[in-house]
């Protein structure tokens, strides 16, 4: 393996993985600041701040784990009620305590004097326009890097230009690639087609790509056939007997097998065909489901995943991965043999596939995802709503510092879920190249 081509891959992903993150919190900071909110801070990764830079109001920069991200908005929850300011530290016990934490961390964001609405006293449908940014930005840049590597780039195809001319039929299972004494001459050399023909029709049918012209041919075998190839512009004519011979044919499934077929001896030229534009998002959308899939069942993939790393089975090659996965894949891909466009082409929708990631599991509806806070914002205007249609005072915006229980749990099955795909990847990695 090419340990710097390697290298290279995960560094790319890195990198792409840090621009997601920082995408997705643009999301939420750019509705954010044009709904009037105080922005404190907009930060990219977790724990010790590499760097920072104040501009306004707001502290932009890098923290040393780019695992995430966050801004810290003004008001995220309303303040506590009279009394209950103390109630933590006081009425004892660990999550009580939390509460009361979240409650002073809270109330750091607001600043006197500032007139502005903070984020609870905002409408609902401006605090789920703000909430859903970061997965929706996602889920734009996902579409953005298929378009890129489907419009763009385009898939893997083979065009019906002749490449090459096998000099021989070489026997079936052979380990060698030069022709030896006794090879019969393959009926491609024989009936006169050159390396730069470009097919234009077999038997009697027009072919466009060179898989239709194949088709044809291995349903052939021993019958002398017509086949007519364009040469420096003009056509020419010219007839081709296939031998029967034992060759990898595809199935209907995806897969391959062995049977007798019709054989000329010649190869198309590899391209590069580019999708319409919008193959880019459609593929993002079906993605989607794929990966939403996955995510619903991700504390059964996880614990099968677990099994896997104790009984060192094989993994499910479509099971959830950790970073250090998806950056293990990521050097694979970069350090195959394959074309650089085709390179860089699994590169991309890598991290396209990364962004839907981002864009599914942050729309589930708990804290401290973005989609938890969705659920808060819309509860807290069903109890308006019924407020007003009951002719009710309007009750206290919601409180989700209450839900810290809940959310410290949920951190904790994340942080374990997290760490045993880490450690799956680690010791029992899925490989590309087996």
């Amino acid at each position: 393996m090419d340990v710097l081509a390697f290298a290279i891959g995960v560094v790319l992903l890195v990198v792409g993985l840090a621009v997601s993150i920082a995408l997705h919190e643009i999301g939420h900071l750019v509705p954010a600041k044009a709904f009037g909110l105080r922005v404190g801070r907009y930060m990219i990764g977790f724990g010790p701040t590499l760097w920072s830079r104040r501009f306004g109001e707001t502290e932009y920069g890098v923290k040393a784990l780019p695992l995430g991200g966050y801004i810290s908005m003004s008001g995220m929850y309303p303040p506590a009620p009279e009394g209950q300011s103390a109630a933590g530290r006081a009425g004892g016990g660990f999550f009580a305590t939390m509460v009361q934490e979240a409650r002073d961390a809270n109330a750091e964001t607001l600043v006197e004097g500032d007139t502005r609405p903070a984020f609870y006293q905002l409408s609902v449908w401006k605090r789920v326009v703000i909430m859903l940014g970061g997965p929706v930005m996602n889920l734009l840049f996902a579409m953005v890097l298929f378009g890129v590597a489907l419009s763009a780039i385009g898939l893997p195809a083979v065009s019906p230009t002749v490449a090459s001319v096998n000099e021989c039929v070489l026997p079936a299972g052979a380990d060698r690639t030069a022709c030896e004494a006794g090879d019969p001459t393959s009926p491609a050399a024989a009936a006169g087609i050159r390396p730069g023909d470009v097919i234009v029709a077999v038997d009697g049918t027009e072919v466009d790509t060179f898989a239709a012209a194949t088709a044809i041919i291995q349903d052939a075998p021993g019958r002398s056939i017509p086949i007519v190839v364009e040469r420096e512009g003009e056509r020419v004519e010219l007839t081709v007997t296939p031998v029967r011979a034992e060759r990898l044919v595809a199935t209907a499934d995806g897969g391959t097998r062995q049977a007798e077929v019709g054989f000329v001896g010649m190869s198309g030229t590899r391209i590069n065909e580019p999708q319409p534009l919008w193959a880019g998002p459609q593929a993002a959308v079906d993605r989607v489901g794929a990966v939403a899939g996955v995510i619903w069942q991700l504390p059964v993939k996880v614990y099968e995943t677990g099994v896997t790393l104790v009984t060192g089975a094989e993994r499910d090659p479509n099971g959830p991965l950790s970073v250090v996965g998806a950056g293990r894949i990521a050097g694979e891909v970069a350090a195959t043999e394959a074309p650089i466009q085709d390179r860089v082409l699994d590169l991309i929708s890598l991290l396209g596939s990364l962004n839907i990631a981002l864009f599914v599991f942050n729309l589930l509806p708990l804290l401290p995802l973005d989609g938890g806070h969705v659920v808060v914002a819309l509860w807290d205007g069903i109890k308006r709503a019924w407020a007003r249609i009951t002719r009710r005072p309007a009750p206290r915006p919601v409180d989700a510092t209450k839900l810290v229980p809940v959310t410290f749990v949920v951190v904790i099955g994340l942080i374990v879920m997290g760490g045993t795909l880490i450690l799956a990847d680690v010791f029992n990695p899925i490989s590309i190249l087996g």
